[in-house]
C-alpha cells in the first residue's frame, strides 16, 4: 500500500512539473515572437557591401535560421538557407529568393509563416552587415 502512495506522488509531480515546463516554455515562445512582430527590418545598403561570402544568424525561439550570402560587385548573387528551425514556418522558404529578386529585405512576409520570414530577413540583413563593415 506505502509503494503504491509512492507511486502515485511521483507520477503527480512528473506531471506537474511537466505541465509547468510547458507552460514556461510556451510563454517563452510567445513573448519572444510578439518581440519578433514589433522589430524593424531596415533595409541595407548594398553600395557599401564588400565582395564575399557572409553567414549571417537570427533565433526568436522556437524559431532559428542561419544563411549565407554571396555579394559580388553590390549585388546578391546567392542566399543559401543553412538551417531553418521553424515550426509550421517552412513556407518563408521562398524568402531568399525573393531577396535576390529585388536585391533587397523590402519583401513580403510568407502568409502563415510571417515568424520563420521575419527570421530569415533579420539573419539575411546581419549578414550583409557584415559584408558593409
Amino acid at each position: 500500500m506505502k509503494k503504491r502512495y509512492i507511486v502515485t506522488i511521483i507520477v503527480v509531480l512528473v506531471l506537474a512539473l511537466g505541465f509547468i515546463t510547458t507552460k514556461l516554455l510556451l510563454a517563452k515562445a510567445e513573448g519572444n515572437l510578439k518581440q519578433l512582430a514589433l522589430s524593424e527590418i531596415s533595409d541595407v545598403d548594398l553600395a557599401t557591401a564588400e565582395d564575399g561570402i557572409y553567414i549571417g544568424s537570427y533565433s526568436a525561439f522556437p524559431i532559428s535560421v542561419e544563411v549565407r550570402v554571396t555579394i559580388k560587385n553590390h549585388i546578391i548573387k546567392e542566399i543559401e538557407l543553412l538551417k531553418h528551425n521553424n515550426g509550421k514556418g517552412q513556407g518563408a522558404e521562398i524568402i531568399p529568393e525573393n531577396v535576390i529578386e529585388a536585391q533587397s529585405l523590402n519583401v513580403d512576409s510568407v502568409s502563415g509563416a510571417t515568424y520563420s520570414s521575419k527570421v530569415i530577413l533579420k539573419a539575411i540583413q546581419n549578414a550583409i552587415l557584415k559584408a558593409s563593415g
